[in-house]
């Protein structure tokens, strides 16, 4: 049987249901959302007008910040960060849900900042949230094409950027504080720099040990990518063979399927004296030491997986191998003042003319 134009109810729903072809020429079918007749007839009556509007004058319809935030969620679901864009939404339904995308202005970008600083809430936590409206605004503007001008989202300054990695002392002190599955853990983390979930799911079917080889279908930005295998990685990897058929790492003879910052985690790191560690913070120390090494900025965004350079620029400063010759220059002016010269741990030159200069000024 065809099915009703105009407004109609299913058996299926309490709601009045929609059937109709807009002025547009978009077919539309779609729940009203209400049982009430009068509200969803009113409601055809806007998707009506707003749908003429646009194809004879080009005026776009208003969209509101609820229904753009579902098309946003509904695109980011397949996101391991999905469940914290869902609470950072719902944290900012206060402020915006009641607003179309036109309506929200700078002054109510304001509000949410001293809104959210007000109730005790650090920049970093407010940023998290403007990060959000900004790229939900965007998106509405550049590829859905639902407005033409947003405003100016500025991130708050004064956000500490967190900078703790491991010395190799306290990389082996933590290694051996852990019982063997998570040793194992922290061992391939600080050789491959892989993420946790990168490094429980990690399938046997996607490792090549002749090769030197893994290939990481499930990465943080999404995007599958081959990692290369150091010896140390593949030391690890030997010594896990045999435990499961299809997962590399197991807890028991069986997958990991929790987080890694456990109670084995809180204890290990107690017990090596690093109670300001977090398993992520391997990735910052792989990265650290990689760089102290001589890796170049390039290799090692391409190493990490990371998608734009400005993610790896935060660990330049372990390399000033090149800065060398810059801070040489003043060695000479640092020589008349003072009657010395560079010890030779930096240059291999012996001072043997340093208080005759300083006995001549």
């Amino acid at each position: 049987m065809a099915q009703q134009r105009g407004i109609y109810r299913r058996k299926d729903s309490r709601h009045w249901w929609i059937n109709t072809t807009l002025p547009d020429g978009r077919r539309l079918r779609q729940s009203s959302g209400t049982e009430d007749f009068e509200e969803a007839r009113a409601l055809l009556a806007k998707l009506t007008l707003d749908a003429h509007r646009a194809a004879h004058f080009g005026i776009k319809p208003r969209r509101s910040w609820q229904e753009a935030v579902i098309r946003y969620l509904a695109a980011k679901v397949a996101l391991r960060s999905f469940g914290d864009l869902q609470r950072i939404c719902r944290k900012l339904d206060p402020y915006l849900g009641s607003l179309s995308l036109d309506q929200i202005t700078g002054d109510t970008i304001w509000a949410i900042v001293q809104g959210e600083l007000k109730r005790g809430n650090k920049p970093a936590t407010v940023n998290r949230y403007l990060a959000l409206v900004r790229n939900l605004l965007r998106t509405a503007r550049d590829e859905w094409q639902w407005i033409d001008h947003i405003p100016k989202v500025r991130l708050l300054p004064g956000e500490t950027e967190r900078d703790r990695w491991l010395t190799r002392d306290e990389a082996r002190k933590l290694i051996e504080a852990c019982p063997s599955h998570l040793a194992a853990l922290v061992r391939f983390a600080l050789a491959t720099g892989c993420r946790a979930s990168e490094i429980t799911r990690l399938e046997w079917s996607r490792v090549d040990l002749d090769r030197c080889t893994a290939w990481l279908d499930q990465t943080k930005n999404g995007t599958p990518r081959g990692v290369p295998l150091n010896a140390d990685a593949v030391a690890v990897l030997r010594q896990e063979v045999g435990k499961h058929p299809r997962f590399c790492f197991t807890f028991r003879g069986a997958p990991i399927e929790w987080g890694l910052t456990n109670s084995a985690w809180v204890t290990a790191t107690r017990k090596a004296g690093l109670m300001d560690v977090r398993f992520h913070d391997l990735r910052h120390t792989w990265a650290s030491w990689h760089r102290q090494a001589g890796t170049s900025c390039d290799e090692l965004k391409e190493l990490g997986g990371w998608k734009s350079r400005s993610m790896v620029d935060r660990y330049a400063k372990f390399a000033t191998e090149n800065l060398t010759a810059a801070a040489a220059r003043i060695e000479e002016a640092q020589r008349v003042i003072t009657g010395t010269l560079p010890s030779r741990s930096c240059h291999g030159v012996e001072n043997e003319k340093g208080p005759a200069l300083l006995q001549a000024l």
